[in-house]
């Protein structure tokens, strides 16, 4: 085993096979990029407080503290510890499995092929272009991701969650954060599950789309751009439910009392979010912040609160 105490900026370069890396700290930033070059390097750009503890043993990689261990790590709220902060990029081969954890500290990974995970007790992470299998547990940062191929596994007590192309399997639980997804299933069938207490949700799905739908919400608002859907409810608990093409694929969406909305990619755009025509209408408003209240007509998340346009379309159903 191979060890380092990191005190001060430095940069090292591991020589040997590294295929897990493992990386927890408190405050700061993580940059973690997959290349196509057989060995990994490390930088530590600025460090204040205890050192970072470098080991490389059996192909693993770890930068972390010793007192900051990854089992119970949601839990880990020793605030005298929090006196510490460091900046750290590391670059490993493409098919490097990750794990990251971040107290109050931003996480950025990006290009990596094998399994990534990654934890946060605070802070935000983006996720970009991972193939493997991804899954973010945050208490309360919010998760970013764009261009992810594998299964996502996402859980949050009130973080927000958006993704942009998203693969065709995407599972989340919250409690009070928001989600926007938008699918880019290019072959496939559609697995998608969203859960939420009050949080508001928005799904974008490809044209054409290939689902069996069944959204729920006990006291939000729905709304959908579809019109093979039905929408069901007046006062109270409202659902929208039908078939999307064959039906080979499933997509599920529960809320308490946050807002439904089911939008619709149009077949050709430049982008995976197409800036809204003029003379769309109130109920389908330009992109804004998750929560943002839009006009208040009442449309939920379709409505101007999730950033996420409809396709000009004029035949949403709102309740």
């Amino acid at each position: 085993m191979s060890e380092w105490s990191v005190a001060a900026p430095r940069k090292l370069t591991f020589d040997e096979p590294v295929g897990e890396l493992q990386v927890r700290i408190v405050n700061g930033t993580v940059n973690v990029v997959g290349t196509d070059e057989g060995s990994a390097r490390l930088e530590v750009s600025e460090i204040e407080g205890p050192p970072l503890i470098v080991t490389h043993e059996g192909g693993t990689l770890t930068v972390a503290y010793e007192d900051l261990p990854w089992k119970g790590f949601l839990k880990w709220l020793d605030r005298k510890g929090w006196r510490r902060s460091a900046v750290v990029s590391l670059a490993v081969p493409s098919d490097t499995r990750v794990e990251v954890g971040v107290v109050s500290a931003t996480a950025v990974v990006s290009g990596i092929d094998g399994r990534a995970e990654v934890k946060g007790v605070s802070g935000d992470t983006t996720l970009v272009s991972l193939a493997g299998p991804v899954r973010a547990d945050t208490v309360s940062g919010n998760v970013e991701a764009q261009a992810l191929t594998g299964d996502l596994r996402f859980n949050s007590v009130s973080g927000d969650l958006t993704v942009v192309e998203a693969g065709s399997s995407v599972r989340a639980d919250s409690v009070s954060g928001s989600m926007i997804v938008d699918l880019d299933t290019a072959g496939g069938p559609t697995d998608i599950g969203l859960t939420s207490v009050s949080g508001e949700i928005a799904i974008r799905l490809p044209h054409p789309a290939d689902a069996e739908v069944e959204a729920n919400t006990a006291s939000g608002t729905v709304s959908s751009a579809f019109e093979d859907l039905r929408v069901a409810g007046q006062w109270g608990a409202k659902r929208i439910t039908g078939r999307l093409g064959a039906g080979n694929g499933r997509l599920k969406a529960t809320t308490v009392s946050g807002s439904i909305a089911l939008l619709r990619r149009p077949p050709t755009e430049d982008g995976p979010w197409a800036e809204e025509p003029q003379d769309a209408g109130p109920a389908t408003g330009g992109p804004g912040a998750p929560g943002d209240p839009g006009d208040n007509s009442g449309s939920g998340p379709g409505n101007g609160a999730t950033g996420a346009p409809a396709d000009g379309t004029t035949d949403k159903k709102v309740l």
